[in-house]
């Protein structure tokens, strides 16, 4: 096996590692916290407070 083949399988290694972290932190998440918390942003109350232009 030549280095390109060692190297194309350490590459789809990683790529399936990352994966399963991927589907490891969506189930952790998912249920630590709320859907509405997770949905939610504060962006809104920002800008609004901004266009009142308060000192």
């Amino acid at each position: 096996m030549d280095f390109w083949n060692f190297l194309e399988y350490a590459a789809w290694a990683l790529s399936v590692g990352f994966g399963a972290y991927l589907l490891i932190d969506l189930a952790r998440i998912d249920s630590t916290y709320d859907n509405d918390l997770l949905t939610s942003s504060r962006e809104g109350e920002i800008e609004l407070t901004q266009e009142r232009h308060q000192i």
